[in-house]
């Protein structure tokens, strides 16, 4: 594993989430701000807008708008470069908080959630992968999945990988032009199969947690670890072949190859991901650092 200089981007985050690269600019959600803000490289802040239901997970559509989800109000929103507006509700298919979401080359916007209150100490649940067709019609891509999270799709647009944060796994399936998912299958393992039905039963089996993510041109995810206060590169198999840990006393939530060339590695930390320790707070912190592959040319 290569040594690598981490450096402070930007400071006084409540909690950075959804890290996009768009346009010559980063992107990045922060949950307990309630912020949605553009983040120049040398960490210049420009809040766009306010989700008020909590944002995380980002992208664009092909007609250029971006999408961002409302957790707490199971809602994916459209932001026209003006105002605001209900895209998709989805709370008939939400056990848990809405998250992240990845939009494939033909509009379909697919969007996990948690499947269980979290914040709550709620017993841990499987969780559906939600799609959004053009036409705003909802329906469920895929079911059972342990905390479906960062998703990433190839550049072809023929596969969208899914990170199973409560699974120790990548899942994969062949995305048809139509939005279909088939062909399910494990993409990495990470380490043996979680069982317990806290949290804490959960989080203590998990070798990897794998959060947001991102996709570089060889193929490999570079993923945050939610447990584990890095971020890792993982090729298709398990074999992770590249790491970088945070300072001391900060753990990785989501990452997202940028920067002019694509290989700045931006990433989300913070002390921890719970709500009641970060909401009153701003101990969240974005960091970057360059790696050697550039990313593959999709969110």
């Amino acid at each position: 594993m290569a040594e690598r200089e981490v450096r402070t981007v930007l400071t006084g985050g409540g909690f950075f989430e959804g890290p996009r690269w768009h346009e010559g600019t980063w992107w990045v959600s922060d949950f307990y701000r309630h912020t949605v803000s553009t983040v120049t490289a040398d960490g210049q802040e420009t809040v766009r807008f306010e989700v008020p239901g909590q944002p995380s997970g980002q992208g664009w559509l092909p007609d250029g708008s971006l999408v961002v989800v409302s957790m707490k109000t199971h809602e994916v929103l459209r932001w026209d470069g003006s105002a605001l507006s209900t895209y998709a509700d989805l709370t008939e298919h939400c056990g848990g908080h809405l998250n992240d979401l990845v939009v494939g080359p033909g509009g379909h916007v697919f969007v996990g959630d948690f499947g269980f209150d979290l914040m709550g100490g709620g017993e841990a649940a499987t969780a559906s992968l939600k799609r959004i067709d053009p036409d705003g019609t909802v329906s469920v891509a895929a079911e059972g999945l342990q905390f479906p999270n960062g998703s990433v799709i190839t550049p072809d647009g023929g596969t969208l990988v899914v990170g199973e944060t409560l699974g120790n796994r990548y899942t994969a399936f062949d995305l048809g032009a139509d939005g279909s998912l088939t062909n399910r299958r494990v993409w990495a393992s990470l380490g043996p199969e979680v069982t317990g039905r806290t949290v804490d039963e959960v989080l203590g089996q998990l070798a990897v947690a794998p959060d947001g993510c991102s996709l570089d041109a060889e193929g490999c995810i570079w993923a945050a670890d939610a447990v584990g206060g890095r971020v890792v590169r993982v090729a298709e198999g398990g074999e992770i072949v590249d790491a970088v840990a945070a300072p001391e006393g900060l753990g990785v939530y989501a990452c997202m190859l940028g920067g002019e060339d694509g290989r700045t590695l931006l990433m989300c930390a913070a002390p921890d991901f719970y709500e009641h320790n970060r909401a009153p707070v701003r101990e969240a912190v974005l960091l970057a650092t360059e790696v050697d592959v550039p990313h593959a040319g999709r969110p």
